[in-house]
């Protein structure tokens, strides 16, 4: 029990060290915002495909690809529907329900937020249903250490966007807060539910990938060409991109 909890507080803390190194760079110019959601949507990209899409298919039983692409669909389609829910969420923001309705970009952001939220409750799982052989902890512990590595910069992307939206600094502080415990009840799960996480675990992590492909294609990318900086954006991107790449295969 002692290597669960250790997994789960480790990759909660990552989360929280990228909020606080998120909290250390806000005061961006508001040139370089599109430049910083860029590289944000790079890394969801990134996460969406490396970390969540290509796991689930290997996972998945070569009779089963299907399930993949469901999960995938799924996890857009939700998305999509949750989009409508948006202006609805003030209560999490703390800003007024009709500046929050107005407040498109408010909106935009939220989505983001609650798409990286979404994938942490399957990525949790993924960690904590390895330590269920304890025939080969060495595998489990290297899961966890790559969602901790990429957890830092997840954790970072979520403050900029909702500090330049006008969200309050400790009211950003909890939403992080939020998104980082959701790890370690997924590490709890996946531990809990044993060989029914296993079975359920392509599926999850797939719908975690759509909900992210959703939000990176429908809501970031289009955000980050609208105000004239897009080559720098791209360019933002595909760093984001690699950066994620480099630490799938760094410890792999």
């Amino acid at each position: 029990m002692t290597n669960i909890l250790i997994s789960a507080v480790a990759l909660c803390l990552a989360t929280m060290f990228g909020s606080v190194l998120g909290f250390a760079i806000k005061r961006l110019p508001h040139n370089w915002n599109d430049t910083v959601l860029g590289y944000c949507a790079g890394i969801m990209l990134g996460a969406s495909v490396l970390g969540l899409i290509v796991p689930a298919a290997e996972l998945s039983h070569p009779s089963q690809w299907w399930v993949v692409i469901v999960g995938v669909m799924l996890g857009a389609l939700f998305l999509n529907v949750l989009d409508y829910a948006t202006p609805h969420l003030h209560h999490i923001t703390g800003i007024e329900p009709e500046q929050h309705r107005q407040n498109s970009s408010i909106n935009r952001i939220m989505l983001f937020v609650m798409a990286i939220a979404i994938h942490k409750l399957p990525e949790g799982m993924a960690a904590g249903v390895g330590f269920n052989n304890t025939a080969d902890l060495g595998n489990a512990w290297a899961v966890t250490l790559g969602i901790s590595l990429q957890n830092i910069p997840e954790g970072m992307v979520v403050i900029s966007p909702l500090l330049l939206a006008g969200v309050k600094p400790f009211r950003t502080f909890l939403i992080s807060t939020a998104i980082g415990l959701l790890e370690i009840v997924g590490v709890m799960l996946g531990y809990g539910l044993g060989a029914i996480s296993q079975a359920m675990l392509p599926l999850l992590l797939a719908f975690a990938g759509g909900a992210m492909l959703y939000v990176v294609s429908d809501e970031m990318i289009p955000e980050t060409h609208a105000h004239g900086y897009q080559k720098q954006a791209t360019y933002a991107l595909l760093l984001g991109f690699l950066t994620l790449l480099f630490m799938e295969r760094m410890f792999e």
